[in-house]
């Protein structure tokens, strides 16, 4: 599907140390960065959470959710993506940042998250392809050990997806609706015995 609006091919970092950066993305179907308009609220909400944080984007596409985070001081980031030409593009422009505090590690999330946890996240993006049934799978392979006690959580879904179950120890914080996009934080709370 052919992209010709303006901005099409190239995400723009919003804020932090890299602000006003546009770095090119791959074209590909099913591709949806999250806009500046819906980035800037989501990162209004995690002001505060940002410097040193630890981040792992689940589905990175563009790369715009974990690029804005590393701009703005995130300690490190994993990124997961599937397609092999959008995470070479993310390397690439992860070197044109100098930018050597983050990890793209290309493959299905729904089979990375099933490896050993090696690492705990303070921050996590959920934006998968729509209309996959991906949300609800990820949500519950986070729940092996991924996520730190109080870690934020972001979804981006479809608006039909209204019965998004989440665990009972995710704290909704926010919630709102942008055209198709419904998009949610939440906080993770280990349950004390």
């Amino acid at each position: 599907m052919a992209r010709n609006r303006p901005g099409s091919g190239q995400v723009r970092i919003i804020a932090g140390q890299w602000r006003s950066r546009k770095l090119p993305i791959q074209d590909l179907e099913g591709l949806r960065p999250t806009t500046d308009r819906v980035r800037e609220t989501l990162f209004n909400w995690l002001s505060g959470h940002l410097t040193g944080a630890s981040v792992l984007d689940c589905f990175a596409g563009s790369g715009a959710l974990s690029l804005e985070a590393l701009s703005r001081y995130a300690a490190f980031a994993r990124i997961h993506e599937l397609q092999r030409s959008a995470a070479d593009q993310l390397k690439r422009n992860l070197a044109t940042l100098k930018c050597d505090n983050a990890e793209v590690l290309v493959g299905d999330t729904l089979q990375l998250l099933q490896r050993p946890v090696d690492k705990r996240f303070d921050i996590v993006f959920i934006d998968p392809p729509f209309r996959k049934g991906l949300a609800a799978p990820t949500i519950a392979l986070l729940q092996q050990g991924w996520l730190n006690d109080d870690a934020l959580i972001y979804v981006e879904v479809e608006t039909e997806l209204h019965d998004l179950q989440v665990p009972a120890q995710w704290q909704p914080l926010k919630e709102k609706q942008a055209g198709q996009v419904s998009y949610r934080l939440y906080r993770y709370q280990e349950q004390t015995a």
